[in-house]
């Protein structure tokens, strides 16, 4: 256990998977993240003092500084959703990355991941992927040498996604969709943090696209997931103009409370973004260039996804139940 890594986000939902397999394969590593006492649980992911979560605010030169000391090798996880206030697009995806990078420069670490998102690019439709845009600029300006992914939406227990769908199909008879006819090629978390390892040990570098084996418009992976989790909703595909007023009107009543009531459920610029496939590219790199078989799936989503079905745990039981017979 004599090398080191840093992994800025590495208690958030792709930062601990890479966390688990960075010391499975015997490295120490540093969980830098903004609440250390909320990260204990990446403790358990190796020996006793393997694994340390460390306070980090990448939006100051120094505390960057500290929580790289040491280290051979860096991983940016950081990401954000918030479109303002002091951890905006700008602050964490695009200036952030960059201190990172430049940082890292300057400690002379031997490798760079950034953890980026298909799409980005400076010049894109929505704010949150022109972030990941300059991220990635500034990454590549300070660290010629780092590796870069884009993945996809990304599925696994933890995920904000198929949770997120099957928590709002619990809720009533109608599942509203805006962007049902946008492709997406989910990816598996594990594959995501499979990929960033190659990176971290020097085996790869450049920009990757991360995707699955199944390219799927939203309303069919919606579609399966309610087969999943059996229930029968119907699916209302909103035109996109019908989703900017709804998403206007929540992004409004959050700058009315001061950020009191915060916009969880849809923003405008999320709106923007699902008018863009979020698929590989042609031509671009992907998990097959790095050895590692992509991850159907329809084989890992029933694992964590039973919890929204109207039996739970109990669902496989009463199924079975059926089918005996009565004395």
């Amino acid at each position: 256990m004599n090398k080191l890594v840093t992994i800025y986000g590495g208690s958030g939902f792709v930062g601990r998977y890479i966390a688990r397999r960075m010391a499975k394969a015997g490295w120490r590593v540093r969980v830098a993240c903004r609440r250390p006492n909320e990260a204990l649980f990446v403790k358990s992911y190796g020996a006793v003092g393997q694994v340390e979560p460390v306070f980090c605010n990448i939006r100051d030169d120094a505390s960057v500084r500290a929580a790289m000391a040491g280290a051979s090798a860096v991983v940016n996880c950081v990401g954000t959703f918030d479109r303002g206030g002091k951890n905006s697009f700008e602050a964490v995806q695009a200036t952030g990355a960059g201190r990172i990078a430049r940082i890292a420069a300057e400690q002379a670490i031997s490798s760079l991941v950034h953890l980026s998102a298909i799409g980005a690019d400076v010049a894109g439709a929505s704010l949150y992927a022109q972030s990941k845009g300059e991220g990635e600029a500034a990454i590549l300006a300070a660290f010629p040498s780092a590796m870069i992914l884009r993945p996809s939406v990304i599925f696994g227990n933890e995920d904000g996604f198929f949770n997120r769908f099957g928590a709002m199909a619990k809720m009533g008879p109608i599942l509203p969709l805006v962007g049902g006819a946008t492709k997406f090629q989910p990816v598996y978390v594990d594959d995501v943090a499979a990929a960033a390892v190659k990176g971290v040990m020097g085996e790869a570098h450049g920009i990757y696209e991360l995707g699955g084996p199944d390219v799927e418009s939203l309303s069919q992976i919606i579609a399966k997931m309610l087969v999943t989790i059996q229930r029968r909703r119907l699916v209302l595909n909103l035109p996109f103009f019908a989703g900017n007023i709804i998403a206007t009107a929540l992004d409004f009543a959050s700058f009315c409370t001061g950020g009191l009531f915060a916009n969880k459920v849809v923003t405008r610029d999320q709106i923007t973004s699902l008018k863009s496939d979020s698929v590989v590219s042609e031509g671009a790199k992907t998990l097959a260039d790095l050895g590692i078989t992509a991850t159907d799936y329809d084989a890992v989503v029933p694992e964590y996804m039973w919890c929204y079905r109207p039996s739970g745990q109990y669902a496989a039981i009463k199924d079975s139940a059926k089918n005996l017979r009565k004395a």
